[in-house]
């Protein structure tokens, strides 16, 4: 007796879409607030379904981190007074997995939570704050490694489109972001902060995407 079995590969779901949303940092200047957008946010995601419980999933995101001493808890950075604003590019990929069978084959409304989890990286502009306290740009910028950490709710709202709404924490092996860590050697001296913690930053907003694909087909001889 023969045993076959097919499967087409070209057959999976995916979705592609948008995000929109808000960010805040987390660093040695600003608040320390975790979730506390301040700044717009928007970008572009693709998934790839592989089971109804996880995606493989690619973004780009496009926003600003902004951090103001004047707007922290903390008297000793109200009284410091320094502030930034930088463009940031964000690259991810990493897997999503939901908590309960997402089947978009299946007919009729369904929701579930999902976690999401990877690597990212996040091209900054590099700056300093001189002996006076100003923004100083070193007219450069680098790429900061890091690991996203994101909780979300999805559902869908018809046959082809899926809404979501997440909150998503990023812990970079960075203290650059915010100027703490001059890039250059030779402003060393202008340092600050606490250098045994790296930088954070926060994505939150809603994601709407479109699926296409066809239900791939398993067949057994």
């Amino acid at each position: 007796m023969s045993v076959f079995y097919l499967q087409n590969t070209e057959s999976q779901i995916y979705e592609v879409g948008v995000f929109f949303g808000g960010s805040n940092f987390i660093g040695d200047v600003g608040a320390t607030n975790y979730i506390a957008p301040n700044q717009g946010a928007f970008g572009a995601l693709l998934k790839w379904n592989r089971s109804p419980r996880h995606a493989f999933r690619a973004s780009v995101i496009f926003s600003d981190l902004e951090g103001i001493d004047g707007k922290s808890d903390d008297p000793r950075r109200i009284q410091r007074g320094y502030s930034f604003n930088t463009n940031v590019l964000e690259i991810s990929l990493g897997m999503e997995f939901t908590f309960w069978d997402f089947d978009l084959h299946v007919s009729g409304m369904k929701g579930t939570p999902y976690l999401y989890s990877g690597i990212s990286v996040l091209n900054h502009d590099n700056y300093f704050f001189d002996q006076n306290g100003n923004y100083t740009s070193e007219n450069t910028n680098s790429w900061a490694y890091g690991i996203p950490m994101v909780l979300g709710y999805k559902t869908n709202i018809s046959n082809h489109l899926v809404l979501a709404a997440e909150v998503g924490a990023r812990y970079t092996f960075s203290d650059e972001l915010d100027g703490s860590v001059p890039d250059s050697e030779s402003r060393e001296q202008f340092s600050f902060g606490n250098t045994n913690s790296n930088d954070w930053y926060v994505f939150s907003g809603i994601t709407l995407t479109y699926t296409f694909g066809r239900r791939p087909c398993y067949c057994g001889f």
